[in-house]
Order: C-alpha cells, then sequence, then structure tokens
C-alpha cells in the first residue's frame, strides 16, 4: 500500500459528491429511538457557545427547552425577543460541533443561523467588550475544507451583508466589521501566530466562523457569524466579562437586530 504521506485532510475531498450519512436520516433515527415527535425549529437560531445565555434565561425563567428537538448531541432552548420566537442551542464551541448542529437545525426547519461566540482581540477595535460582525475568516481549522476547497478565507454572503448594512444603529454595544481567525487550538496561539495573523489584517480570533460560512457557502444557507470580543486572552487580567447578565441582553439585542434586518415579517 502507498499513501501520499500528507495527513488525509488535505487529500481529495469530492466536494460535488452527495455524502452517503444524511442529515436527515439521523434526525429519522433520533426521533424513532427516543419516541420524539416531528416538531419543526424556530426560523431563526442562535448558536450560543459559550452556554451563558441559556443559563441566563434559563434561570430567570424566560427560556424553555425543546423536548422534541431530534439530536443526539445538543438541547435547542425556545425564547423570545421582540415578539420573535428563536431556538438557542447552548456550548455549541468550536468548527465540527457548530457545523453539525447547523446541519441538523437547517434539516428541521431553520432558515437564519447567528452564531455569537467569544473571541479574543488580536488588532483592538476599541476597549472590549464589541462585537465583530465577521465578514471574512482565516481557514486555520479541519471542517471548512470538507465543504469547499482549500482558499485563505471564508466570507460572510455578500447578499446578507447588504441586508446587514445599517442593522446595529443604535444598540448599546459597538459593533464593528471585521476579520476573524478561526482555529481548533485555542492554547496554541504562539506568539509567531498571532503575528501572522495581526499582518493578516486580523481583528479577533475564535473557533467556529470559517466553518459555519463554509457550510452557509456549500448549502446556500443563511449563517452569520459575530465575534463578542471579551478577552486579550488572559494576559492582562480582567479577561472574559461581558457585562450586565454575561451580556445576554446585548446579545440578544444584536439577535433580533439581525433578525429584522435579514427576516423582515
Amino acid at each position: 500500500m502507498t499513501t501520499s504521506g500528507q495527513p488525509p485532510l488535505f487529500r481529495a475531498k469530492d466536494h460535488d459528491q452527495p455524502s452517503v450519512f444524511k442529515v436527515e436520516n439521523l434526525i429519522r433515527e433520533a426521533r424513532r429511538q427516543r419516541g420524539l415527535k416531528i416538531v419543526d425549529v424556530p426560523e431563526v437560531c442562535l448558536l450560543d457557545p459559550d452556554g451563558d445565555t441559556v443559563r441566563h434565561l434559563r434561570d430567570t425563567g424566560a427560556a424553555t427547552r425543546l423536548a422534541d428537538w431530534a439530536c443526539y448531541h445538543s438541547e435547542l432552548w425556545l425564547t423570545e425577543i421582540a415578539g420573535r420566537q428563536i431556538g438557542i442551542v447552548p456550548c455549541a464551541v468550536g468548527a465540527p460541533y457548530a457545523v453539525l448542529v447547523a446541519e441538523q437545525l437547517v434539516a428541521s426547519g431553520c432558515s437564519l443561523i447567528i452564531s455569537v461566540t467569544s473571541a479574543g482581540a488580536i488588532t483592538p477595535l476599541g476597549p472590549a467588550p464589541y462585537f465583530v460582525l465577521i465578514e471574512r475568516a482565516w481557514r486555520d481549522e479541519g471542517t471548512s475544507i470538507h465543504y469547499l476547497p482549500a482558499s485563505e478565507w471564508s466570507h460572510l454572503l455578500q447578499r446578507l451583508a447588504d441586508g446587514l448594512a445599517d442593522a446595529f444603529d443604535g444598540l448599546d454595544e459597538p459593533v464593528h466589521s471585521g476579520s476573524s481567525w478561526t482555529t481548533d487550538a485555542p492554547f496554541r496561539e504562539t506568539a509567531a501566530a498571532i503575528g501572522r495573523a495581526e499582518r493578516a489584517g486580523i481583528h479577533a480570533v475564535e473557533m467556529e466562523a470559517a466553518a459555519l460560512y463554509a457550510f452557509a457557502e456549500a448549502t446556500g444557507c443563511d449563517v452569520v457569524c459575530v465575534a463578542h470580543v471579551t478577552n486579550s486572552m488572559a494576559t492582562s487580567g480582567d479577561d472574559f466579562e461581558k457585562g450586565e447578565a454575561n451580556g445576554t441582553n446585548r446579545i440578544l439585542a444584536l439577535t433580533s437586530a439581525i433578525a429584522q434586518a435579514l427576516r423582515l415579517t
């Protein structure tokens, strides 16, 4: 047997061929095994990698768990903001898990996925905390390569960027537009790697956006990724502070603004 000596990740991925393992079949079997009803999830769903938003809403009685969410690996919670029901999946952290959940959300009726993830500052855009609407993400992770051929960046779909042009006026926390570095290994953010990211014009480091945007481009799904810059990688103390209620109210206001701009009713 001969091999190229190259890791499988960098070999052909047959992007034009369908997967044998289908998300619809996984959902079908989860329903069968667990005796779940067939239910649709809300049109708009939020990925909450830290889980802080769901914990706050749960503890204050403002969210309920969707018992018939047919996912083996996650919970889905329901809440209402500005008269709109949204779904929230907590702790969807890291590129593979975020895309695994995104696939199942879309197959279950979601048409707009919003990810708001804690991020570290690379090139600061102001005093933390603040939000960065990720327009492009550096593909330093392994999931996106399975959805799109190799390239340096994944991008927010242009039609979504256009729709969000004036969406954030009046929010309590600044929302900048910028670039992120998506990594699978947050504890390998060396000084040299950070320097390369700075030279690439990157503003924040996170763990999901490049993969979610590759998934969106490959499938035509609507995905918006936002970095919530809360830290300088714990190098100076007093990091990871999101504000009152762990930033829940501001994150929900941001989510509502995105949903309103892209899903006008």
